[in-house]
């Protein structure tokens, strides 16, 4: 079937259409009358409109950073996530019964869920069996008897569906500990309502609005404090969904936390922040049932907090999804749920799963091992290095005896499913607009009365007509609309009226390893910069022609290729054993100092590591400058493909990363609030480019150069203040005005003056957790470095003592090199780490002792 004619527009008439795209046609002689606009938008659009839309929306993913990072795919974090610019269309009468077997799906979960780490009567009365639920990994006995208030037993939760081509929705699998999705449905809402505007208005779409605000005020209404603290636990940025984790908490207004972030403390969940331990109310996790508790769950676990199934047992903290509510993602409780919802509401399931067969029964086993080619098996459980879900018809004969016979030996652990043939929908692929089977991953949130659906959800498809099942959340996606029959109003989740409003200002809402990620990601963008002008500096030393170069050229370029290696420390380099033939032949040094990734101290390693820090801050970066980021981390990527860079290339590489790190500068002043975080950004800043600029001079400046007007040239566009200099001085260049310029200037923002009087104001700006009258470690430290700095004289600073070494910059620097490093772990004791003071224990019987402290 040709699905396009091959003109500018597309072929999107019924007959063209009979019998491919299931979501669209009914029979063969008509399409669904809710496809029918869109139908004729599309025609209207064109081939060519609709390929520049969809790049449209390539670009907005792009630049919004938008990635969902498939373990061991070669991008790595830089997969970027895929929407395919056609939404799937559901109508209002259609989804109106979808939304209600969804509503009674999640209170069946619910009511199970209860049961089974309650009462467990379930078991008892033999309505499911009790190897069925021991034997799955998600059941955790340390979590049996956590009492929850009716309302919070599963208070986030995600159904996944398919609809078959007569128009049957299934229910495939429910996903009710860490519901992943709902963050890019979201962003695949936004970016769709940028690319075809007009055409989402006038379809009348439901919005999401409404369903964001209900799960705050879910989320909410567990707290027992007014000013309750929020926060969304993620296991960190090397998780496949990390994006959704900071853009979610972002959208909310909850703070982003790691396991680092938390600890617990007599029998409470507190925050480390730069105040100290605050205090924690609820915790929307995204960390999974097991790796929750290193104490009392998974010991190995790197992302738990300690202690926390026994907080959450004394009622002190409560979390979304509870801990345990893995289990009702078990494929094998599908078979018993038509009974339990009979048991439990008194009803038939609205919307039926697959038929299934668990191989813990007899008769179950011998009709999946019967046929095993005509079904779907899962695994009741995760288990690492094998697959979850496996497609009989897609095994050989060998594959699936050897399956038979792992099913015989563990069959508590397989369960069968009928393999229920996917309907299709439009994908434009390559121009063209093909069919592909398509899954729903729908999204429910309770409230005071009943469970709010999501009106739409996040829409996957196969990556081609052959595969009839999607096997990975990251393959293309589609945002879902739901059509309303007149436009609906638009809703923020800002309350309109308050009679009080809650703030967190600065430190007390900062954890404190975000506060050193800020911290970190000013050193590293700061050290980046000046290994850049560096670099670029001495390459353009090197590609000026000069056939018979002088001695005194020489030893300007030796200082230089030697300051190379001395601020980068890529050592041996031009210092170490080999270093005379690497200064006669400098290029292949150089271009390893910038391009290879491996070499601690390179630019590219470097670049990483500010990529690194940045990603771990995600949440609080706009989405400007997270533009700026990902330019940088598109440069890095393209650098780390070539096999090899000429100069001129590597020079024309060095002006784009320069001109972006200066855009990142600027953004990081402009577009961030200056609160603590931000000040921890500008401190690494300072303090790198103090250290940066001490380590420059000492390793120039220090011994006479014979050709020093030469050296001091260099210097100065090194630092960026050669026009400066000029417009200040107007004489030659001479050693004392460039020390004014770049080291004691206080106006000039290269200077180390300019560096340290701002890292003094910035440190005293600190928070402080104690009152004491005497200066702080790194109080004193910043004022004890600005101080000699002030106190030194330029003259005697460029005067040359005996064998042409200047002996007072060299004792300044050497200080200065001491003081600097001393000021950066000061910082780093006093703020980024907060270890409990140990507390003598209170033996029983003292009544004002804490018996939760003791054990």
């Amino acid at each position: 079937m040709n699905e396009m004619n091959e003109t500018n527009e597309f072929c999107l008439d019924y007959q063209c259409l009979t019998g491919v795209y299931d979501e669209m046609c009914v029979n063969p002689n008509f399409i669904r009358p809710h496809w029918d606009y869109m139908i004729r938008s599309l025609k209207m659009l064109g081939r060519v409109e609709l390929e520049h839309r969809w790049q449209e929306a390539y670009r907005l993913l792009r630049d919004n950073g938008v990635t969902y990072n498939i373990y061991g795919d070669p991008q790595g974090r830089n997969r970027a996530w895929q929407l395919d610019p056609i939404p799937l269309l559901i109508s209002s009468e259609e989804w109106s019964t979808i939304e209600s077997g969804l509503a009674q799906r999640a209170e069946l979960m619910t009511l199970l869920l209860a049961d089974l780490y309650g009462p467990r009567e379930t078991l008892r009365k033999g309505l499911l069996p009790v190897e069925l639920v021991s034997a799955h990994t998600g059941f955790l006995r340390a979590c049996h008897g956590i009492k929850l208030s009716p309302r919070h037993r599963l208070p986030w939760f995600a159904v996944d569906l398919i609809r078959s081509p007569n128009g049957q929705w299934w229910v495939l699998g429910d996903n009710t500990q860490a519901p992943t999705g709902a963050g890019y449905a979201l962003e695949n809402r936004l970016v769709m309502s940028r690319i075809l505007p007009s055409l989402f208005r006038d379809s009348h779409v439901h919005r999401l609005s409404h369903f964001f605000r209900t799960l705050r005020n879910t989320l909410a209404s567990m707290c027992v404090r007014n000013d309750h603290r929020i926060v969304l636990w993620s296991p960190g940025p090397d998780n496949e969904t990390f994006f959704e984790h900071a853009y979610l908490a972002k959208y909310l207004g909850y703070t982003l936390v790691q396991g680092s972030d938390l600890t617990v403390r007599d029998g409470k969940v507190r925050l480390n922040t730069l105040s100290g331990l605050q205090p924690v109310d609820v915790i929307l996790r995204r960390v999974d049932d097991n790796f929750c508790d290193p104490l009392e769950l998974h010991a190995d676990s790197s992302h738990g907090v300690a202690g926390l199934v026994h907080a959450l047992r004394l009622g002190n903290v409560a979390m979304a999804n509870p801990l345990g509510s893995g289990l009702l993602e078990n494929p094998g409780l599908l078979s018993f749920l038509p009974a339990l919802a009979n048991y439990f509401l008194s009803e038939t399931l609205q919307i039926p799963s697959p038929a299934s067969w668990w191989c813990g029964q007899r008769q179950a086993r011998d009709h999946v091992l019967a046929n095993l080619s005509q079904l779907v098996i899962k695994r009741i459980s995760f288990s690492s290095g094998k697959k979850s879900i496996i497609h009989g018809q897609s095994l050989s004969a060998t594959q699936r005896e050897e399956l038979r016979e792992q099913i015989r030996q563990q069959p508590y652990s397989y369960v069968g499913l009928e393999e229920i043939t996917h309907s299709t929908t439009p994908v434009l692929v390559n121009g063209r607009l093909e069919p592909r089977p398509m899954m729903l991953r729908t999204f429910l949130v309770s409230s005071e009365n009943e469970h709010r659906v999501m009106p739409g959800g996040l829409t996957r498809v196969s990556l081609d007509i052959d595969t009839p099942f999607i096997s990975k959340p990251g393959g293309i996606s589609k945002d879902t609309w739901v059509l309303a029959s007149e436009p609906e109003s638009q809703l923020t989740l800002l309350s309109q009226t308050s009679s009080t409003h809650v703030t967190f200002e600065g430190n007390h809402e900062l954890p404190s390893r975000v506060a050193e990620n800020m911290f970190w990601l000013g050193r590293y963008a700061e050290r980046a910069d000046g290994t850049i002008r560096l670099l670029r500096t001495v390459l353009l030393f090197l590609s000026e022609p000069d056939d018979f170069p002088s001695a005194a050229n020489l030893a300007c370029l030796h200082s230089l290729l030697q300051a190379v290696t001395c601020l980068t420390e890529t050592y041996p380099g031009f210092i170490g054993e080999g270093a005379k033939e690497r200064l006669n032949a400098p290029e292949s040094e150089l271009i390893s100092i910038f391009l290879d990734q491996n070499r601690l101290g390179s630019l590219s390693s470097t670049l990483q590591f500010l990529l690194n820090s940045v990603r771990s801050v995600r949440d609080r970066v706009s989405p400007d400058l997270w533009r700026v980021i990902t330019d940088i981390d598109d440069q890095l990527q393209a650098l780390q493909r070539e096999a090899s860079v000429r100069l001129n290339d590597a020079l024309k590489e060095l002006d784009n990363l320069i001109t972006a790190l200066a855009a990142f500068a600027g953004l990081s002043i402009d577009n961030m609030t200056h609160g603590q975080g931000w000040r921890f950004l500008m401190i690494g800043r300072r303090l790198e480019r103090a250290v940066y600029t001490t380590n420059l001079f000492r390793a120039t400046l220090i011994s006479i150069n014979p050709n020093e007007a030469v050296l001091l040239e260099n210097l100065l566009t090194v630092c960026d203040s050669l026009l400066s200099y000029r417009r200040h001085y107007r004489s030659q260049l001479e050693p004392q005005a460039t020390l004014e310029l770049i080291l004691q200037s206080e106006s000039n923002p290269r200077s180390l003056g300019y560096q340290l009087s701002h890292l003094q104001r910035d440190i005293t700006a600190l928070p402080r957790q104690n009152t004491e009258p005497y200066r702080s470690t790194e109080e004193r430290l910043i004022l004890e470095a600005l101080t000699s700095l002030r106190l030194s004289e330029a003259q005697k600073l460029a005067q040359p003592t005996e064998g042409n070494f200047r002996k007072e910059l060299d004792q300044l620097l050497t200080g200065l090199n001491h003081l600097l490093p001393a000021l950066s772990d000061a910082i780093t004791n006093n703020f980024f780490s907060h270890a409990e003071p140990p507390r003598q224990l209170v033996p029983w019987g003292n009544e004002d002792g804490d018996r939760e402290a003791i054990n």
